[in-house]
């Protein structure tokens, strides 16, 4: 969509030119449209100050060389108020560009029925207006219009999708509907008026009912997204003769049926159909999609042997997720043929057996999540894996029997993984200090070893890790900005107090160090960690006051203390006013409004510890971190798709 939109618009702009000035017409159109806004982003004082010149000159306008004003181009400028129709009395305007702007109302009938305009991006606004199929039609000229691409994504249309909007548009070759609310049927008959339309999304909509067969007659379509809406059925079998598709894309939707027809699908690079309730196996000639770069089959009702798939002439592969299945089988060698695989992701399946020494054959793979499976010898894959250098993300959680998990101590060889973001590995068996070592994972910003067997003191390595301590806006870190900052130490033999040092994870969003046997005072270094959304400090035997510098922590939403021994008031105001009591029980000698024991009082009961600390683990566990640490399947939908989407 940006490509063909970019590139119409060079081959316009490569044809204009200011030699001859505007006329008074085209001028006074371009003033009563910035008039008509409540805000400009400063183009009326800007447009001023050259008003003598022509308005050829003007910020965010380009003119062919009879004078005619061919392209308003004025995307992200904090335009507010209504689009004004005078902008389609410029009888030569051909590219119209107002996206990322905070533009309200209806879209002018003017601009969407022009036989001039070509291109007509009006995306990320506030346009709300319901497009009216009357509207649209007294506004349509005899003679075909020219419109090529129409972007209105991002805004909040409402209403069902009118077809005046496609038809007597025998050039459109892209549409973009996505992130609106539209809703009734899927539009299906764009081919009928344009034999040149090629890309078409209505992702993120309220769309309902069945795939129009209709599809199937766009010979020229290469992109189709209707993702993220309320489809239902099979996939239309006309859909699979459309041999030009490289894009298609229905994922979180309720459609059915096997994927056989699939591989008559040969130029496709994406497909993506997770999300839905698709049944069968993966068609045993899947390799003959040989372009295929990205494979979705996530939560769905697949099933079969993955043992018996050949993804070995997939050499283009770069994602396969087949996340919430159930697959059997052990994991494919054939994948290991798959050079360019950089993520996998096979959690919550059937799968057993072991981790072949073949996966370092993956020189690309960053990311790898092997989640809730039934796999051997976990001691012996993360000694396979040792060798994938590349890793970013590492999440084996609940991969493995029982009588599997890893043990010893944290392997020494993760220290050579320098380019690491994430590393998961709750509910082993690992044993011995945390390793100091840790911190020189420059890259890792995410530590989960909660549900563990790991001892001694809370080393203060650990608060010099740097991506916890610093603010990285280096764009290579994208993971970390948009996945919170966690370390998750919970549910361990830790004992000793917690090291002042913690004051240095500025940047920490996330930090769990409950189900402990730390002691000591909280530290009033607390105060620092301005970012952190997450904390909790439940069921350890640390004492003393609650620090006031705690009220400093405005993003604080989830907050856990129970459980201790700590006393005195529990601090007012702030963030403390949104807590419940049960962040503070077992706690005695606490007092205060939120846990109805006033400081000061001789009568009131004490609040009663808990039965066992096992239930408190539990209880915190689940009140306080069910959003952050609850189910692994969540977990993993997030990262993969911050990461990869």
């Amino acid at each position: 969509m940006a490509f063909t939109g970019f590139a119409i618009t060079v081959l316009l702009l490569s044809l204009a030119s200011d030699a001859r000035p505007c006329s008074d017409h085209e001028k006074s159109s371009l003033l009563r449209f910035i008039t008509g806004l409540s805000l400009d982003g400063g183009l009326a004082m800007s447009w001023r100050r050259n008003g003598t010149a022509s308005c050829c000159s003007w910020e965010g306008i380009a003119c062919d060389g009879d004078g005619a004003v061919i392209e308003v181009s004025l995307p992200g400028r904090g335009l507010q108020g209504s689009i004004s129709p005078a902008l389609g009395d410029l009888t030569g305007l051909r590219c119209l560009n107002l996206s990322h702007n905070s533009l309200s109302g209806g879209l002018p009938s003017e601009l969407l029925a022009s036989n001039i305009i070509v291109v007509l991006d009006v995306s990320f606004n506030q346009l709300s207006r319901v497009l009216q199929q009357e509207d649209l039609s007294s506004s349509v000229p005899d003679h075909r219009p020219s419109l090529q691409v129409l972007n209105i994504s991002s805004n909040l249309f409402t209403g069902e999708f009118p077809s005046i909007v496609w038809e007597n548009k025998s050039n459109l070759v892209v549409l973009n509907a996505s992130n609106n609310s539209f809703q009734g049927w899927m539009p299906s008959s764009f081919c009928i008026s344009s034999p040149f339309f090629a890309e078409l999304d209505l992702s993120y909509n309220q769309f309902s009912g069945s795939i129009s067969p209709g599809l199937g007659n766009c010979s020229a379509l290469v992109v189709l997204k209707a993702g993220h809406n309320q489809l239902s059925g099979a996939l239309p079998d006309e859909l699979f003769n459309v041999s030009s598709l490289e894009h298609l894309a229905f994922p979180n939707n309720y459609l059915y049926g096997a994927l056989d027809s699939v591989i008559n699908l040969r130029n496709l690079a994406i497909l993506d159909l997770g999300g839905n309730m698709l049944n069968g196996k993966i068609p045993d000639s899947i390799g003959k999609l040989k372009r295929l770069e990205e494979f979705h089959l996530d939560n769905n009702d697949m099933s079969g042997e993955l043992t018996k798939v050949n993804f070995s002439t997939l050499i283009n592969l770069k994602k396969l997720d087949l996340l919430c299945n159930n697959f059997t089988g052990t994991i494919p060698e054939s994948l290991y043929f798959c050079s360019n695989l950089n993520a996998l992701r096979l959690s919550f399946n059937n799968l057993h057996g072991q981790l072949s020494p073949r996966i370092v054959n993956l020189k690309s793979l960053t990311f790898l999540s092997l989640g809730y499976n039934n796999f051997t010898n976990i001691t012996n894959a993360l000694h396979v894996l040792k060798d994938c250098k590349n890793l970013i993300v590492l999440s084996v959680r609940g991969s493995y029997k029982a009588s599997c998990s890893l043990s010893g101590k944290i392997p020494l060889w993760l220290s050579k993984l320098k380019k690491l973001e994430m590393l998961v590995l709750p509910n082993n068996k690992l044993t011995g200090p945390i390793p100091a070592w840790i911190k020189s994972l420059k890259s890792l910003f995410y530590l989960d070893i909660s549900y563990n067997n790991l001892a001694g003191e809370i080393p203060t390595s650990l608060m010099e890790m740097p991506m916890l301590t610093t603010n990285h806006l280096d764009p290579r870190y994208r993971t970390a900005s948009a996945f919170p900052k966690v370390l998750n130490l919970a549910n361990n033999n830790l004992t000793g107090v917690i090291p002042r040092e913690i004051g240095q994870l500025k940047w920490i969003d996330i930090l769990d160090l409950s189900s402990n046997s730390s002691s000591g005072e909280i530290p009033q270094q607390f105060g620092s960690l301005i970012n952190l959304q997450v904390l909790d400090l439940s069921n350890n035997h640390l004492t003393g006051a609650i620090p006031s510098d705690l009220n400093k922590l405005h993003l604080l939403s989830a907050f856990n203390i129970s459980n201790n021994d700590l006393e005195g008031p529990i601090p007012t105001g702030g963030q403390f006013s949104t807590f419940t009591k049960s962040s503070f029980g077992g706690n005695p000698k606490l007092c205060g409004i939120i846990i109805d024991r006033p400081c000061g009082s001789t009568g009131a009961h004490p609040v009663p510890m808990l039965s066992t600390k096992q239930t408190g683990r539990r209880v915190a566990f689940a009140i306080a971190f069910g959003t952050f640490f609850g189910l692994g399947v969540l977990y993993d939908q997030i990262v993969f798709s911050r990461y990869f989407g």
